[in-house]
């Protein structure tokens, strides 16, 4: 699958969602490690399999929410039903040439566990910061030829058409757009297998099929010039969670993509840090926190559940077949011919 443009149409369709008056505000809870927790041969808990990170939870807190931490079950309901009725597969509005069908998305049918009202849990409002001074924004636009500063860091779009570095990084098959570090839910793919033995952990994401092998065996970050599209990462156990720090990201990269189509600051700058804690057999709790100073004015923090999957995960092969971003400059020449005729 390549055809990346339709999916800027599914980043803001079920996060800005608003459902009942918002309720007193609850104080969200993480849980405890339960006892039944699958254990590797030396002891730690067994991080493997295929994990699953859709969820109906925005990213930030509506407006609708606000002060309010977690749903009501009546509200929680309500989300997950409309999030439902989102993804009726629909004909393409009129003149449209339309993407994928609701066949090829991962449709979001769940609050996470917790109910509650966005991902952020720090900032409390559930907000992403305020930016620092020198922070840049960048936002894509799949139709509108919108100036913006190279390199692209945001994932889908592009600021035009001149050639792939005009692009989304996601449309190019560099990195995917689900996949950050760190994950984030998005259209389909939401999956991640783990591997896991005393002295690495293998995380390989189906968005585009990008692993990062991580040493538990306490070895330095590589040198400061050496940049990587997905960092340089480490772990270590802290008791039962695994702990990952990565750093010497690429500046071609984001300090955080609240969105496909959305870019801040750059990831030069970023440190960011994960964490793994498996619940329950059927449940992984991965916590992560975004701290750049040049870029935010404080850190954000945010939590997902992988639920475990008993599907398979197969190759992602981006580039055999990524019509969609040779299509997209084959039109723009081609357009541009019609109008050299023309004159």
């Amino acid at each position: 699958m390549s055809l990346r443009s339709s999916f800027v149409l599914f980043v803001t369709a079920v996060g800005f969602l608003s459902i009942a008056s918002p309720a007193a505000a609850q104080k969200p809870t993480g849980g405890a490690v339960s006892s039944a927790v699958p254990r590797a041969p030396d002891g730690r808990p067994d991080l493997q399999g295929v994990w699953d990170f859709r969820t109906v939870t925005p990213l930030e807190r509506p407006d609708a929410f606000a002060g309010q931490a977690v749903l009501s079950a009546e509200q929680a309901a309500a989300l997950e039903a409309q999030a439902a009725e989102a993804f009726v597969d629909r004909p393409p509005p009129k003149g449209s040439v339309g993407g994928y069908n609701l066949f090829w998305f991962d449709t979001r049918s769940s609050a996470v566990e917790d109910r509650r009202t966005s991902l952020i849990v720090d900032p409390p409002n559930g907000k992403i910061p305020e930016l620092t001074p020198s922070a840049k924004k960048q936002i894509g636009s799949l139709e509108e030829n919108k100036p913006s500063d190279l390199p692209i860091r945001y994932r889908v779009g592009g600021r035009g058409f001149d050639g792939p570095e005009d692009r989304g990084l996601a449309e190019r098959c560099l990195i995917g757009y689900s996949s950050g570090p760190p994950m984030l839910p998005g259209g389909y793919n939401q999956n991640v297998q783990l591997f896991q033995t005393s002295d690495y952990v293998v995380i390989l994401n189906e968005m585009v099929h990008d692993a990062r092998i991580v040493p538990l065996d306490g070895r330095p970050h590589l040198p400061g010039h050496m940049k990587q599209w997905m960092g340089d990462s480490r772990g270590r156990w802290d008791g039962d969670t695994l702990v990952i720090e990565t750093t010497n990201f690429t500046s071609k990269t984001a300090s955080f993509n609240p969105t496909v189509a959305s870019a801040i600051g750059n990831g030069e700058t970023l440190h960011l840090t994960e964490r793994f804690t498996r619940m329950n057999p059927g449940t992984i709790r991965y916590e992560y926190t975004v701290k750049d100073p040049s870029t935010f004015t404080r850190p954000i923090s945010a939590m997902i559940y992988l639920r475990k999957s008993q599907e398979q995960m197969f190759e992602y092969a981006c580039h055999e077949g990524n019509y969609g971003l040779l299509n997209i400059l084959r039109g723009a020449r081609a357009a541009e011919g019609t109008r050299t005729e023309s004159r």
